[in-house]
């Protein structure tokens, strides 16, 4: 019974997460910079920050929880990650949701899970880690195959039908912007790796499980605010955007949709750690638990993906290829719970 109840945690913070770029279609006015770096303030700092407040010992502060250890390179691991948090933006700007979020979310899915293994030791050829890596190449097979319904649809469509369902439909260039985002974004899940000290320390604190991995993940969001906050002001500056802050007739709605965005987007890893203290009595799913975030990720992109119009006017070939990817990524959520 625990383990569903933590899989119903992690699979509501997906379905947040999977949510959160629809409220920035509402966002007016501003340019792509604009809106990301603020939406990042909410999603990066501010909710993280009041998340990371259930995480405190009575009598205690974040400080002293951080320097159990590992805060450093936690947001180091954050730094990095937000490179992928980047890339992973402009992939849904070239992608659309549903492609975009398919592709940067199954490479980070297969990096961000076997990563944090390697670097245990695990042996991914024996055993539970060779349970763990099967799992992971399902996972890729069903994203793989998401993947190639978003080629067919490019293929079936023309330069008009792209522009109307993705504004700046960029095929080749979205993929790799995808592939760079998975990479690096699985550094999010070696961030919470290296903070497991501050996550220990809060343990023995009197934290309750629920709650005390939050002030490890406020570290890693935060390094990984600092990578967007450079490139998005340098952006501004270049494409001579900082205007977009002075257009007060706009604001009020702006900073609605962003905060909704940012804490839809910061649902994921709140519910992700909630999910995994229910699911420290099956080893093999806690550490596929990253996977199973991702992939959950990928299945509700896709879902608003169709309810956002972006399949529309595709062959029944390629609907049926994307459904046959859907139903792998489900049996990938499955095949740990078979052994």
């Amino acid at each position: 019974m625990d383990i569903l109840i933590g899989l119903i945690i992690i699979a509501i913070g997906s379905f947040c997460q999977s949510s959160s770029y629809v409220p920035i279609k509402k966002v007016k006015e501003w340019n792509w910079e604009s809106f990301w770096l603020v939406q990042g303030v909410f999603a990066w700092l501010v909710f993280p920050f009041l998340g990371s407040l259930l995480g405190i010992p009575q009598g205690s502060s974040l400080l002293d929880l951080w320097s159990a250890g590992g805060a450093g390179m936690s947001i180091v691991y954050g730094i990095l990650w937000g490179v992928g948090g980047l890339t992973f933006g402009l992939s849904m700007r070239y992608l659309g949701v549903a492609l975009g979020q398919s592709i940067a979310l199954g490479t980070c899915a297969g990096f961000g899970t076997l990563f944090p293994a390697i670097f245990a030791g695990t042996n991914l050829f024996e055993g539970n880690g060779l349970i763990l890596l099967l799992g992971v190449c399902i996972t890729l097979a069903g994203i793989a195959i998401i993947g190639y319904a978003g080629g067919l649809r490019s293929q079936n469509m023309s330069e008009e039908e792209k522009r109307a369902a993705v504004k700046d439909f960029a095929l080749t260039k979205g993929l790799l912007v995808a592939l760079l985002a998975g990479v690096m974004s699985a550094c999010f899940a070696l961030g919470l790796d290296a903070g497991i000290p501050i996550k220990e320390a809060a343990l023995a604190g009197g934290v309750d499980g629920l709650y005390a991995g939050l002030p490890v993940i406020f570290l890693v969001t935060l390094g990984g605010f600092l990578t967007n906050a450079a490139y998005c002001l340098q952006q501004n500056i270049t494409n001579k955007s900082m205007g977009d802050y002075a257009k007060g007739k706009v604001w009020g709605n702006n900073l609605v949709f962003c905060a909704l965005a940012g804490v839809l987007w910061y649902m994921q890893f709140f519910g992700l750690e909630m999910g995994k203290s229910f699911l420290t009595g099956s080893p093999v799913l806690l550490a596929f638990s990253w996977c199973i975030l991702m992939a959950l990720n990928v299945t509700f992109s896709n879902v608003w993906g169709i309810i956002l119009k972006e399949w529309k006017g595709v062959s029944t070939k390629t609907i049926v290829v994307l459904v046959c990817g859907l139903i792998v990524l489900i049996f990938s959520l499955i095949f740990p719970n078979l052994f």
